[in-house]
């Protein structure tokens, strides 16, 4: 059983542990923002045009006419993922996000290993969005893709240190543009179209030679992992659940209604691609700003391709407001010796977490320099193997006390979490071999951690705080 740590509980320390000037464990965050702010934070990281422009082009290399039926799985998927993460983030409204939430429901273990794959992700997704800036940059500025990504990521760990309300304007202003660029390519696409609707399940991607190959099953179920990532944002909500006005209301409301708008930005355009290009060989290109500018003229390619990296931009804002609070959580929660503890757990005079934000966004910088496809495969098969554990917790969020517990519940409990599961595990076989044992090699690595350090310190260290100031407004 987890043990969680309250506010109320802080007197209940051993004695032998000096109690620093601030505790680290009665630091919370402040109830900050609504649905809306929440919305445009969490949909800023789904981030659908740069998912879009960065992510998608590598799919359609791989996957061709089968891009959009592997996305459109991919996020029915999601709707899964999205009952389990709503029920469980409003049982367990903490900054820790994923790792709060299996803690709590399925032990410090496997709340460990979840925090493990979760850090993974919001270390490794930043810097793989913030080096697609250079291409949309290029009608303007040429630039090197690692340091045009190293610079996103430096300007949006100093936006991260602001105020949390003030991120939420600012990212939701971006926001606009980069679905403004979504809107422009799903238009452009459709009145340019070359083939009809029976191409999205033609399954062809272009061969050499300029001829087609077929895309069979296991291609798709591998792109699976990756179809996951594209639209995997909106458990950003859960991240800002201790920072969200009722959580308990709000957080299934921003997760869902944000997944829903995130697939629609996204898998609009993909058809849209896939209707317009020209040839099979310019779809498997994946170059979305040359089809733009094809279907067009420079300057609409133009304007595209700046809203496209001001969408990246944003992106790295929002993912690293979201990261920072991970950190911030791990450290309140005492995953770490002392010290460490009390620097990830500081905050700045806005509130935020300013030493655990530069402890994501520097290091993010300079995982810009590191081989894209080694990041993507870590990425896909991290979040794959972290859904599979949050649809764990969701099969085991129903017992003792949890039971009654006042909560937003997933409708077809406990089906959804049981058919998640054998999913998510069948598409991790699929996953190739050495992105696997690198993933495992690291979690490997992690669980030493935590035999030779966490546990042995089970009293002291990794006690997952629940905050206690959660109210429902009052009403009949």
């Amino acid at each position: 059983m987890t043990d969680t740590l309250r506010p109320a509980e802080t007197a209940a320390a051993p004695p032998d542990v000096p109690a620093p000037a601030a505790p680290v464990e009665s630091r919370t965050l402040k109830r900050s923002i609504g649905v809306v702010g929440g919305t445009l934070l969490t949909l800023s990281c789904v981030t659908p045009a740069s998912t879009l422009f960065v992510v998608v082009p590598d799919l359609f290399g791989s996957l061709g006419t089968a891009t959009a039926l592997t996305i459109a799985v991919g996020s029915v998927l999601c709707v899964a993922v999205a009952f389990c993460y709503s029920e469980l983030g409003t049982l367990v409204p903490s900054a820790g996000g994923e790792y709060a939430m299996v803690s709590t429901m399925a032990g410090r273990l496997a709340g460990w290993l979840v925090f493990v794959l979760s850090l993974l992700v919001v270390m490794i997704v930043p810097p793989v969005i913030a080096m697609g800036t250079a291409d949309y940059l290029e009608p303007v500025l040429h630039l090197d893709p690692s340091l045009a990504g190293a610079g996103v990521m430096l300007l949006a760990t100093l936006a991260g240190l602001l105020d949390l309300r003030a991120n939420a304007w600012i990212t939701g202003v971006f926001l606009v543009l980069e679905v403004i660029a979504a809107a422009v390519v799903a238009v452009l696409g459709f009145a340019h179209a070359e083939r009809g609707p029976g191409s999205l399940v033609s399954m062809e991607v272009g061969g050499t030679g300029g001829g087609a190959d077929p895309v069979t099953a296991m291609p798709v179920v591998s792109g699976l992992a990756i179809a996951l990532f594209v639209t995997q944002g909106f458990s950003t909500a859960v991240y800002l659940s201790e920072e969200l006005e009722n959580p308990r209301r709000n957080v299934a409301r921003t997760v869902l209604a944000t997944l829903a708008i995130s697939a629609v930005i996204i898998l609009v355009p993909v058809v849209a691609i896939t209707f317009g290009a020209s040839d099979l060989a310019e779809l498997t290109g994946g170059d979305i700003g040359a089809m733009v500018t094809a279907w067009s003229n420079s300057a609409v390619g133009t304007f595209v391709s700046l809203c496209v990296a001001l969408a990246i931009v944003n992106a790295g804002i929002v993912m690293v407001i979201q990261n920072s609070r991970v950190l911030f959580a791990s450290a309140r929660d005492k995953a770490w010796p002392a010290a460490v503890n009390q620097l990830f757990a500081r905050l700045g005079r806005f509130g935020s977490p300013w030493v655990a934000t530069l402890a994501v966004g520097v290091p993010g910088a300079a995982l810009c320099y590191v081989n894209l496809d080694t990041l993507y495969g870590v990425t896909g098969v991290s979040v794959t193997a972290m859904y599979l554990l949050v649809a764990v917790a969701a099969l085991l969020s129903r017992r003792g006390a949890h039971r009654h517990a006042h909560a937003w519940r997933m409708p077809l409990w406990p089906v959804v979490p049981v058919l998640l599961i054998a999913v998510l595990a069948y598409v991790l076989t699929q996953q190739e071999a050495s992105h696997l044992l690198l993933t495992g090699s690291i979690a490997a690595v992690a669980t030493l951690y935590w035999a030779l350090y966490l546990r042995p310190r089970r009293d002291t260290r990794w006690l997952v705080t629940v905050p206690q100031d959660v109210r429902e407004p009052a009403g009949p």
